[in-house]
């Protein structure tokens, strides 16, 4: 008995290390891969790879082939591709012999009867295919599940694709059922629950499959910080509504950005603070600029030239001595975790880049030429 339960916890222990979010990082001039606590999980030896999207990430060895490895750092697709594209849903898409295919991850070929013309990669178990000037979605095994007769449409997100029709857009579920109608002049997709659109210059929302009007809008941003509210503009100044549409901050500032942890930045005359969702001037507009607040209670700051991090009573908490984008890659990239996440935060410390926790302190004293985010 207690040899099994010593094979089962040796077990967990190794699934859970390969299971492990790990983050890509770079020194001497070669990419390897790191662990929360800034470790070497992956050593430095590839000369160029990418972040890891599920099991798999795409690698280049010395003779500028591509390939995937999983998180042991192994080949498991050996390096042989001219060019690839991560994984989704099981599928890659990889450039061989001057032809784009997919694979399967034994690195197989796979679709190699599908009626497209043009290959486009897979997300949430869909891929677009086109015929002629229309395009529609098949799945993974490679059947049409909506049929090409739109005249353009994006990706699967969150269970729903925007797709054009008469000049028009609107959204589709998975079995190509429509959740809102080709009847607008722009859409958002759905997040946290919540739909933008407009028809011609008039902006609103859809609420429970009907359009409404958010009085005098001239832009809505979509929900994607929270579902609770987003920000809009009206007479040129930008403001605050709900989900159902009506103004909670009215538009006075010349830019915004999202509510997190009942705070969002505004700028008025290129000074930056917060608010609180009724208004309120909670932090003083001092800054020459300012992101969103992180879960862990954290917001980036401007002061001068470089980034400091302040807490929600508006405490500078972490020193203003570091760079946050470069060359643009940033952490501020949608979808993207912002600033602190799990405790952590990339930054960019003079020429290197470093994790910090939310004392400031660097990870493990670990600096790196680049560094993404973990995943």
């Amino acid at each position: 008995m207690r040899k099994n339960c010593l094979l089962l916890i040796f077990l967990i222990s190794v699934l859970t290390s390969f299971a492990q979010e790990l983050a890509l990082a770079k020194q001497d001039g070669k990419f390897g891969y790191i662990t929360k606590t800034g470790e070497w999980h992956i050593q430095p030896k590839y000369k160029v790879a990418k972040d890891f999207s599920g099991d798999y990430a795409e690698a280049m060895n010395d003779k500028k082939q591509w390939g995937f490895i999983n998180r042991k750092g192994e080949w498991v697709i050996e390096p042989s591709f001219d060019k690839t594209k991560e994984f989704n849903s099981g599928i890659a898409v990889v450039l061989k012999d001057k032809n784009w295919i997919y694979i399967n991850a034994k690195g197989e070929q796979v679709l190699t009867n599908i009626s497209s013309d043009k290959i486009y990669d897979f997300n949430e178990g869909f891929a677009i295919v086109r015929e002629g000037d229309y395009v529609g979605f098949m799945n993974t095994e490679g059947k049409i599940v909506v049929e090409p007769k739109f005249q353009k449409a994006f990706n699967f997100e969150n269970g729903y694709a925007k797709v054009r029709e008469n000049d028009k857009w609107g959204l589709i579920d998975t079995s190509g059922n429509y959740h809102v109608k080709t009847e607008y002049d722009g859409i958002s997709n759905v997040y946290n629950g919540q739909i933008v659109a407009n028809k011609g210059e008039t902006y609103g929302l859809i609420i429970n499959g009907e359009f409404k009007e958010v009085s005098g809008a001239q832009k809505i941003w979509d929900f994607s910080v929270n579902g609770e509210n987003t920000y809009a503009k009206m007479n040129d100044k930008i403001g605050f509504i709900d989900n159902k549409g009506n103004w909670i901050v009215q538009p006075t500032y010349d830019k915004v950005r999202g509510f997190v942890n009942g705070l969002a930045p505004v700028s008025s005359d290129k000074n930056w603070g917060y608010i609180n969702t009724s208004g309120e001037v909670i932090i003083p507009l001092k800054y020459r600029d300012a992101e969103i607040f992180s879960e862990d209670g954290l917001a980036p700051v401007k002061v001068d030239k470089l980034w400091g991090f302040i807490n929600t009573k508006g405490e500078m908490v972490i020193e203003d001595k570091y760079d946050i984008t470069a060359g643009g890659f940033s952490i501020f990239q949608k979808n993207n975790p912002k600033g602190f996440f799990d405790g952590l935060a990339r930054v960019k410390d003079g020429k290197t880049w470093v994790y910090i926790n939310t004392k400031g302190e660097v990870l493990n004293n670990m600096t790196f030429e680049n560094l993404e985010l973990f995943k």
